[in-house]
C-alpha cells in the first residue's frame, strides 16, 4: 500500500499523478501498486486507486486500452475521491500493440476483474476509454464479465476507426510514395488545399473514397491471411517429419510453421473530415489529435497507427473487416447497465457514430450524454465527465 500525504495538496505543474490541474481529486486517495498474472500466464500490472482511508468502498471500476498504460488515467484519483475503488492498469499488450491479439487483452480484463472480485467486490463496472471501449464491451459480450459498461469517447472499435483514417490511395503497399492521384485526399484536384486553409470534397468522391478505404483494408487482410495459411500449411508434413531422419527438412518446415510476417501500413492518417468540416458537422476543430498540427505531415511522417503490425495483430485489432472488437457486433450482446459519454469536439469520433453505439446497445437501461464542445481527451472537462460517471454509477451499483 502506498500512502502519499501530497495526494489533494497544492503542488506545482506537473508534480503530481494527473497532467493538469483541475484534475486532482482534492483529498488524499490512496494507490497500492497491483501486479497480476493472467491464466495464460501474461502479467497485468497497473495501480488500485482506493478512498480515503477509513472510507468503505462496495463498487469496483476497472478500465484499460488495448496498449494504452492507464494506472495514471485521469479517471483513476477522481472516481476514487468519489468513494469508488478504480483499477487501471495496461494489458499484456501495453506500450506495443505490435501484435496485439483483443481475444488475449480480455484474459487481461477478465484477470483484473476477478482481482476486484478477490477483494470485496459487490459489483465491477467496466470503464472504456478511446479504444478502451471496444475492448471492455468484448470483454463483456465474450465472457459475461462486469455488472456495468462505461463508453469515455468510445469509438467504434480500432479496425472500424482504422477504416475511416487509412489512406486508399496507396497503390503499392511496399511503397510509401505510391499514389493513385484519383483517390488522394491530399491532391488539390479532390479538393485538398494547403494547411491551414479549409478543404472542400465533393460527395460523390467521398463515397468513392470510404469505398476505396475498404477495398484497401480488404487488401492488406488478404496479404494477412496468407501469411497465416501459409504457416499453417506446413504443419501435417512437419508433424510427419522425423527430426532425427531429415533434420534438414525438419528445419525447413519448422521455421515456415513458426514463421510471422510483419506489416508495414503505411499512410493511416487520411480522413476527409479533418480537413473539411461540413463533413459529418458537429463541434470539432480542423485537423486530427494525431497530427502536428497537419495530417498530411504525419499520414506521411511520424503519426497515425497501425504502421507496424503482425499479420494476426492487424486481423484481430487494427482491421475493420476482420476484428472481433467491434462495437456493432459486440453492444447487442451488452445487455448490462449502459453509459456512453461523447465529447462533441473530438476530432476522431463523429456524433452519428456514438449515437449509433447507443442505439445498439443490448440494454434495457442506457444512457446518454453528449458534453458539448469537449476534445477526445476532455481536457478541462474531466471532473464534469467523472461527475456524470459518478452520478450514474451512484444510481446503480452501492
Amino acid at each position: 500500500m502506498i500512502d502519499d500525504p501530497m495526494l489533494g495538496a497544492a503542488r506545482p505543474v506537473g508534480l503530481g499523478y494527473w497532467p493538469l490541474p483541475q484534475d486532482d481529486p482534492g483529498v488524499a486517495v490512496q494507490r497500492e501498486e497491483v501486479r497480476l498474472v493472467s491464466p495464460d500466464g501474461a502479467l497485468v500490472r497497473g495501480v488500485l486507486w482506493t478512498p480515503p482511508v477509513g472510507t468503505p468502498w462496495r463498487t469496483a471500476v476497472i478500465l484499460s486500452h488495448p496498449r494504452g498504460d492507464f494506472s495514471v488515467h485521469y479517471a483513476c484519483p477522481l472516481l476514487a475521491a468519489a468513494g469508488y475503488a478504480v483499477l487501471g492498469f495496461g494489458t499484456r499488450y501495453m506500450n506495443n500493440d505490435t501484435d496485439c491479439l483483443h481475444e488475449n487483452c480480455i484474459i487481461d480484463v477478465k484477470t483484473a476483474h476477478d482481482e476486484m472480485v478477490r477483494r470485496g467486490a459487490d459489483a465491477v463496472v467496466l470503464l472504456g476509454n478511446s479504444g478502451g471501449g471496444s475492448l471492455m464491451a468484448m470483454a463483456n459480450a465474450e465472457l459475461g464479465i462486469g455488472d456495468g459498461w462505461v463508453g469515455v469517447a468510445a469509438h467504434p472499435g480500432e479496425g472500424v476507426f482504422m477504416l475511416q483514417v487509412i489512406d486508399p490511395s496507396v497503390a503499392d503497399e511496399t511503397d510509401p510514395f505510391s499514389t493513385v492521384p484519383e483517390l488522394d485526399m491530399y491532391h488539390p484536384d479532390n479538393g485538398w488545399r494547403p494547411w491551414p486553409e479549409p478543404c472542400s470534397y465533393d460527395p460523390e468522391w467521398l463515397a468513392t473514397y470510404r469505398a476505396a478505404q475498404c477495398a484497401r483494408v480488404e487488401r492488406i487482410d488478404a496479404i494477412a491471411k496468407a501469411s497465416i495459411a501459409d504457416a499453417a500449411d506446413v504443419l501435417p508434413e512437419l508433424k510427419q517429419t522425423d527430426k532425427r531422419v531429415d533434420a534438414v527438412r525438419y528445419r525447413e518446415l519448422r521455421r515456415r510453421a513458426v514463421f510471422t510476417k510483419y506489416l508495414t501500413v503505411y499512410r493511416t492518417l487520411a480522413d476527409p473530415a479533418y480537413l473539411d468540416l461540413s463533413i459529418d458537422p458537429d463541434d470539432r476543430a480542423m485537423g486530427s489529435l494525431f497530427a502536428f498540427p497537419d495530417p498530411f505531415d504525419a499520414n506521411y511522417g511520424r503519426g497515425g497507427l497501425a504502421r507496424t503490425m503482425t499479420a494476426r495483430g492487424w486481423l484481430s485489432t487494427w482491421s475493420g473487416l476482420s476484428s472481433g472488437a467491434k462495437l456493432a457486433d459486440t453492444m447487442p450482446n451488452v445487455l448490462v447497465p449502459t453509459l456512453l459519454i461523447h465529447p462533441t469536439a473530438d476530432t476522431e469520433i463523429r456524433v452519428w457514430q456514438a449515437q449509433e453505439i447507443v442505439d445498439a446497445a443490448g440494454a434495457d437501461d442506457v444512457t446518454y450524454v453528449a458534453m458539448k464542445g469537449a476534445l477526445h481527451y476532455l481536457e478541462g472537462d474531466r471532473p464534469e465527465a467523472m461527475q456524470h460517471v459518478v452520478d450514474w454509477l451512484s444510481k446503480r451499483f452501492p
